[in-house]
Formats: C-alpha cells, sequence, structure tokens
C-alpha cells in the first residue's frame, strides 16, 4: 500500500475482508449449517468494519475508545466463526487460511491500538 495514515490502512483493510468474505460466502454451498455460520461471520465481518469507520471519526477519545473495543470483539468473533467452520470442514483450510490470517492481524493491530489508548 502506498503511503498511507493509519486510519486510512486499516479503514481499507477491514472493508476488503468484509468484502472478500462475503464473495466467499455467496460462493458456498447452502445447507442449514453453512447460513447460520455463514450469517454469523457476515455480521461479525462487516461490523468490524463498520466500527473502525465510526472509530475514525470519533468526536472524543471515549467514543473512539468505545467503538475500538467493540472492532477487537468482532475481529475476535469473526476469527471464531472462521475456526467454526474450519472444525466443521464446512469449508477448507486452503480457503479460510488467508481470512483467518487477516482476521488475526487486525485483531492483534486493534487490541494492540486500544491498549495504547487506554494508557
Amino acid at each position: 500500500m502506498e503511503n498511507l495514515s493509519f486510519n486510512e490502512k486499516w479503514r481499507r483493510r477491514t472493508k476488503k475482508l468484509s468484502v472478500d468474505l462475503i464473495k466467499m460466502y455467496s460462493k458456498m454451498k447452502k445447507t442449514d449449517e453453512t447460513r447460520i455460520i455463514g450469517k454469523q461471520l457476515l455480521r461479525s465481518a462487516t461490523s468490524v468494519a463498520a466500527n473502525f469507520r465510526a472509530y475514525c471519526r470519533g468526536r472524543s477519545q471515549r467514543e473512539q475508545f468505545a467503538k475500538l473495543c467493540i472492532v477487537v470483539e468482532e475481529a475476535d468473533e469473526t476469527l471464531f466463526w472462521l475456526e467454526i467452520l474450519e472444525d466443521t470442514g464446512l469449508c477448507t483450510t486452503a480457503t479460510l487460511e488467508p481470512f483467518k490470517a487477516e482476521a488475526l492481524e487486525i485483531l492483534k493491530m486493534m487490541s494492540s491500538t486500544r491498549k495504547r489508548l487506554k494508557n
């Protein structure tokens, strides 16, 4: 990526993860299980992107911190649903690995940022 600000870089990455997961889900075979888990996955992933965007527009440090807490929680939940898809065999490890790696990187960065904001 070109020389982007922290906010712009992560706004793009969180949105891209959401879009990529939506595309992956749209290609999945639909069963009761994949519909339930897939919808949970899409809710959490899009929440990461939406709440990070809200964090960027926060009117106060307190508001930003609250939004960042949601981003961390939802990033962890996104990782959880990806693990469930993998552990149940509903999706292959090869398909999920890039998504898991990106969700984990987002989770780590947002946790670190939250810790710095708290102090």
